[in-house]
């Protein structure tokens, strides 16, 4: 499957193989995303597409990772942090001079290892392993490719392969027109045992119509040695696509989207109009949750059985529990955490924000740094003023507290159990358990003032207009 989230992501079982190493390429330039961010680093759900990749790689438990880099070295140590070893190849002569630059990284290391590609960051975890299980098979192959086979080969280099054995491997520009009739298509993910890959990648040359020296290209050479050189194909051309510009980068997340729809669906939640809610990489949904339409989840949301989502809302880094409402045109930033049955209604807004049980907000507020008690209800037009230029302040409301619409409530402030806020108040002040406070300004009443100032005003329009 596609889509790999941390609820959907699931080890794979190794076998006793040697140990592994990840090598990922990330060195092409990525010009046709036009983008200042690395062509790996755009996000698919919300998160890295190498990341994804990488997330994927290590329920293989890699002894090491490497991602060899070109332009963009910054970017990228940011992004993986110590979970793998930068490498960088400059300048850039092909793929096969790209897993050279790993070599260094790799010094010392005895196993097996597997060649992915920054770009194709959906590569599942179980094609890995059979890739790697094949290497380990009784014929003890040299090198193992990952072939796929289109509907339309297009310009990929092809795999010349009789009964999973190949024969050749050969880059489109350089085949013959027999060789590109051939259907079997190279992804450009191989296996290989290290002391293998970079001995046979010592012998790489580049007489080719790039000039480059490409990776294939060790299968070839290990063929004329008379070993074997075996293929795996993968009966999901989308696990191979690579992405290399804007269009094919929404493609995917078109793909991935749809296919986590299906997980949502199939684990028990109810989206009423499936194509329009949108999941991030990490979302958790329970069972019968219902989703209307045109949800879109932020990465880090967590929604617990029965809750129900309205449409038109936006959910990131927020927990909603069992039973509780959101919506519609709700908006859900990190912190908020919605207890059992409670409910945030239309255009309310929470942030680092906890509603107890059955705590309501139906109506156009804003709740920010806040604690809220059970039962609580939060009026039409309430905000907590949390922030004063330089720090944010924390408002905390009781349980059954009652807060009347259209009231400011200027933290740090407490207002306790059973209190009551009344309508149009600005509080910045404590309010008592059971208190009632009511903050306005005295009316000020007079008779007829409005008469006199509608004739006045109307008999001034009237002069400039004779005037005029």
């Amino acid at each position: 499957m596609l889509a790999r989230t941390a609820a959907m992501t699931q080890p794979v079982s190794a076998t006793d193989a040697a140990p592994l190493a990840i090598v990922i390429l990330a060195a092409g330039k990525g010009t046709r995303m036009k983008s200042d961010l690395h062509k790996v680093l755009h996000p698919i759900a919300g998160r890295p597409m190498l990341l994804h990749l990488m997330d994927s790689a290590a329920t293989l438990a890699p002894e090491r990772q490497v991602v060899v880099v070109g332009s963009g070295r910054d970017q990228l140590e940011r992004a993986v942090g110590d979970k793998a070893t930068i490498a960088v190849q400059d300048p850039q002569h092909g793929t096969g001079h790209a897993v050279q630059q790993a070599q260094g990284a790799l010094d010392g290391f005895s196993g097996d290892v597997l060649v992915l590609y920054g770009d194709v960051p959906f590569v599942r975890a179980e094609t890995m392993r059979a890739m790697l299980d094949r290497l380990h098979a009784d014929d003890s192959p040299a090198v193992v490719v990952l072939g796929f086979e289109p509907d339309d080969a297009l310009a990929y280099g092809r795999v010349i392969a009789e009964d999973g054995l190949v024969r050749k491997m050969v880059e489109f520009k350089d085949a013959t027109a027999a060789e590109r009739a051939c259907r079997l298509c190279n992804s450009g993910l191989l296996a290989a045992r290290a002391e293998d890959l970079f001995a046979l990648l010592a012998r790489v040359g580049n007489d080719n119509a790039q000039g480059e020296y490409y990776l294939p290209d060790i299968v070839n050479i290990a063929l004329a040695d008379g070993r074997r050189a075996a293929v795996v194909v993968t009966d999901d051309d989308h696990e191979v696509a690579g992405i290399n510009s804007r269009a094919e980068l929404a493609a995917a997340e078109a793909r991935w989207q749809a296919r986590r729809r299906l997980v949502a669906m199939a684990d028990g939640a109810s989206l009423v109009a499936p194509e329009t809610v949108w999941f991030a990489w990490d979302t958790v949904v329970g069972r019968d949750v219902t989703i209307e339409q045109n949800v879109v989840f932020g990465p880090g949301a967590v929604i617990d059985d029965h809750a129900v989502i309205h449409a038109f809302c936006h959910i990131e880094g927020a927990h909603v529990a069992g039973g509780a409402s959101v919506g519609p045109f709700a908006r859900l930033r990190p912190g908020a955490d919605l207890g059992k049955g409670s409910r945030v209604g239309n255009f309310v807004e929470v942030k680092n924000a906890r509603l107890g049980e059955g705590a309501k907000a139906n109506h156009l507020s804003y709740l920010g740094d806040a604690d809220i008690g059970a039962q609580a209800n939060i009026g039409a037009g309430t905000i907590t003023c949390n922030y004063d230029g330089y720090f944010k302040y924390r408002t905390v409301i009781g349980e059954r507290a009652f807060i009347g619409s259209n009231s400011a409530l200027i933290a740090p402030v407490r207002i306790g159990a059973d209190a009551i806020v009344a309508a149009g108040s600005a509080v910045s002040r404590d309010v008592s358990d059971g208190e009632l406070r009511l903050v306005r300004a005295e009316q000020l009443v007079k008779p007829g003032w409005a008469d006199r100032f509608h004739d006045a005003m109307k008999k001034k329009k009237a002069d400039k207009k004779s005037q005029g």
